[in-house]
């Protein structure tokens, strides 16, 4: 009748009073259909108390059917059941293990039942944490189940089945990719498991009503106007229609070739460790499906384990790494240099060695000392052994010691490279660097550049039939400049040796000499000190001077050397090569001596500002003519050669205005102690006491016939300018300086005349100007000054 006009839940209140009726008759199989109803619909409502009670009489219907497989679910449900005694949970899981203790007709007949009634998944842990391991590695999976029996149980096995499957790319996963890419802590939580009973109707979700209306799109007038329920598919449910959750459970056990067992565990009630080992045997990635745990013929089964579980192994080729154990090696002392070999899997054996073909220009130091460590994968020391490394000629050999699979081989050498610069061309400060390549830290400064030099290294490794190139760097911790310094026609060569890596060292047995073997010239030292400290960023200078007795040769050939050790280290166990510097210096003898004098005016003693003054500057050739002054300027007469030579007075610092021509070209006989005289007249415009003005002297050359033929007849006119390079620098190298005259024919075309002749600068050297550095005092002008007082 409740069923007829839609009661459904006082029918089944009425199906359970009609279950205990037919239990008095002994119709057991009529009162588990209404005692199935009347559960169901308890665990919608979410009554824990008649559940519990509903559970006890279903089951004592189906023991008395003979429903194993549900009389032992029922049975593991009341004995995690709070709500029951202590000793109605222990009958209950006893009922569970007698069942098992029994032997059956056939042994191979499993019954599955659901976990989560027996035992709850808390964590997973793995180790090594970062669940990687190599192909023959041994893995730790240490899980946490919290035991819902009210007595321990003896479990026969607990078991993990894991789904193995290789990925497309799996060959790029090394160990460094994984490690990288993999968690670090190890330890994995698993969320509780949803409660036994649903929802009550005090935690459904809140109504979700919004309001609709409906406009005519003719006028938009209000047609209809209503309210609608946006979450109606939360609240309308039919609970009826699910199935029972005391139905069997119909899970299945996986097959598979890879299980993780743990046999002969004691489950406490509570929380219980249960430590699985694994010894990876196929590459590949690893995810842990079901959670099984037997007793007797009873298996109760975590059908899926969330969050996924993986681990992976990874299967490595024998690698070489080579790494200087510095941010940069230095050249010309010994520098320790780092061998990893990683074995992967391969077993390195008693005999095996490293055949290493080194440059010439570098060397492999041998010691009897050298030792290797092995360390396991997981960078713990295994053991340590000595290291023979013998070497004969390019070649040396380091003979590994014996190293099983998956193992580091970590041992440290020497290597010495040489310490000498390249080649320097040139009379200027800055050394020219052909070949040599510069290598500057971040934001660096000209001046802490170092050169450096490659040298490539060859392996040969015995588990491979091809060799391992490897290239190491060196840098020259030192940078050498020189330079050419002039008193007259003395002559001194200074070195400059620039320290820039962070390392002290000690100088000494400094040499200079020269490489074209000349007889007649000699090189004396002015350095007082034979050995020298030079500090980090620091430099240490270098004189020499020179002197011959002959007419000195056009060019000088030199090579510096100096030996050098660190500061740190008192006695070095090897002989260290020197230092070597080679440079060239050309046309270094003085041509031609500058002096300028100032006078002050007529009948005063001293220059005064704002008043002119005479400047004398004398010109004087101090040898006869040599191979440098055969160029175009040079003209031949009856009695001697003269060449052409301008001269130019400029102040950069404007302490003085000179007054009238500045410069001009005069005709300088080629002959020694030939003298040519220029006055002029300058304006001091500060007090003080002020440097000369600045003389320069340029050669004079003709503009090349050939550049005059391709102008046109028009263009043949009379042009008295001169056009004059103010900024041509003494220090350049005469095959690159060009007068402004040939530039600026060249470049600009508002301009049409004569071809402007060009001036070329001495070089360094051949020009002494005895006058630099030199200053005259000047007084202050004396003016009268009006200074009007207004008193009131």
């Amino acid at each position: 009748m409740y069923t007829s006009i839609g009661r459904i839940r006082s029918a089944k209140f009425v199906g359970k009073d009609l279950a205990e009726f037919y239990m008095r008759k002994k119709s057991p199989q009529k009162a588990e259909l209404y005692l199935q109803g009347a559960l169901k619909n308890y665990l919608a409502e979410g009554w824990a108390l008649p559940v519990t009670h509903t559970r006890k009489q279903l089951a004592e219907c189906q023991k008395h059917l003979g429903q194993i497989e549900n009389y032992l679910q029922t049975s593991s449900l009341l004995a995690s059941d709070c709500h029951l005694t202590d000793e109605e949970r222990k009958y209950y899981c006893q009922e569970i293990l007698n069942f098992a203790s029994q032997q059956t007709d056939s042994p191979g007949h499993k019954i599955v039942l659901p976990m989560h009634s027996f035992a709850q998944l808390k964590s997973l842990r793995f180790d090594p944490s970062n669940a990687v391991i190599h192909v023959g590695g041994v893995l730790s999976v240490e899980i946490t189940l919290w035991s819902q029996m009210p007595v321990p149980i003896h479990v026969e096995q607990i078991a993990a089945n894991v789904h193995f499957s290789i990925e497309k790319n799996n060959y790029r996963k090394t160990a460094e990719w994984l490690t990288k890419h993999k968690t670090s802590s190890g330890i994995i939580t698993f969320p509780q498991e949803p409660a036994p009973f649903p929802a009550s109707q005090n935690s459904l979700p809140a109504l979700e009503l919004s309001e609709m209306s409906e406009r005519s799109p003719s006028d938009n007038s209000l047609l209809t106007t209503g309210i609608i329920c946006k979450n109606v598919h939360m609240l309308l449910r039919r609970r009826e229609s699910g199935s029972s959750l005391e139905a069997p459970s119909g899970l299945a056990l996986e097959d598979g070739a890879h299980v993780l067992r743990c046999s002969r565990v004691t489950l406490e009630p509570g929380p219980n460790k249960v430590l699985f080992r694994t010894q990876a045997r196929e590459p590949g990635t690893y995810t842990l499906r079901q959670l099984c745990a037997s007793v007797g013929p009873v298996w109760f089964v975590l059908p899926h384990v969330y969050p996924i579980v993986q681990y992976d192994v990874y299967s490595q080729e024998p690698q070489l790494h080579v790494e200087p154990l510095t941010d940069s090696l230095l050249a010309g002392i010994p520098q320790k240099v780092k061998f990893t070999v990683t074995t992967g899997h391969y077993t390195v054996k008693n005999g095996d060695s490293l055949q290493v073909s080194n440059a010439e220009a570098m060397l492999i130091l041998c010691h009897s000392e050298n030792r290797a460590v092995i360390y396991t994968n997981t960078r713990e020391k295994s053991s340590d052994a000595s290291l023979r490394v013998q070497s004969s000629g390019r070649v040396t050999s380091i003979s590994l010691p014996a190293a099983p699979a998956y193992h580091l081989i970590e041992f440290e050498l020497d290597v010495l490279s040489p310490p000498s610069a390249p080649a320097a061309r040139g009379n200027s400060d800055q050394p020219a660097q052909r070949g040599a390549r510069r290598s500057c830290p971040e934001k660096p400064t000209a001046s802490h550049c170092m050169v450096t030099t490659d040298h490539k290294l060859s392996i040969d490794c015995p588990w491979s039939i091809y060799s391992t190139v490897i290239a190491l760097t060196f840098s020259v911790p030192f940078r050498t400049t020189h330079s050419l310094l002039s008193a007259g026609t003395r002559k001194y060569i200074q070195i400059c040796v620039q320290n820039l890596s962070e390392m002290d060292f000690r100088l000494s047995d400094s040499s200079l000499g020269d490489t074209g073997g000349g007889a007649d010239l000699q090189l004396v030292p002015l350095n007082t000190q034979s050995q020298q400290r030079v500090h980090s960023r620091q430099s240490v200078f270098f004189v020499w001077e020179l002197k011959w007795t002959r007419e000195p040769p056009p060019a000088l050939h030199c090579r510096f050397s100096v030996r050098f050790t660190p500061a740190s280290e008192e006695q070095l166990s090897v002989s260290l090569q020197p230092y070597t510097y080679e440079f060239q210096v050309e046309n270094f003898f003085t041509l031609y001596k500058v002096k300028a004098e100032i006078f002050p005016p007529l009948g005063m003693e001293y220059c005064k500002t704002g008043s002119l003054c005479s400047l004398e500057v004398s010109i004087t050739r101090l040898l006869d003519l040599l191979e440098v002054d055969k160029d175009e300027a040079l003209t031949e007469s009856d009695e001697y050669f003269t060449t052409k030579l301008m001269y130019e007075v400029g102040d950069n610092s404007s302490n003085w205005a000179v007054c009238g021509k500045s410069s001009g070209v005069l005709s300088m006989p080629v002959a020694a102690q030939a003298t040519h005289r220029v006055h002029m007249e300058v304006m001091p415009l500060f007090a003080g006491h002020l440097p000369f003005p600045d003389v320069r002297l340029f050669k004079y050359l003709p503009h090349h016939s050939a550049h005059s033929s391709q102008l046109d007849a028009d263009s043949w006119i009379e042009n008295d300018s001169l056009s004059v390079d103010k900024h041509v620098d003494d220090a350049v190298d005469s095959s690159s300086v060009k007068s402004r005259g040939s530039v600026h024919s060249a470049a600009s075309t508002e301009h049409r005349g004569l071809p402007m002749p060009r001036l070329q600068a001495f070089p360094p050297g051949q020009v002494f100007n005895s006058s630099t550095g030199m200053q005259v005092f000047v007084i202050p002008s004396k003016e009268d000054h009006v200074l009007e007082v207004s008193v009131t």
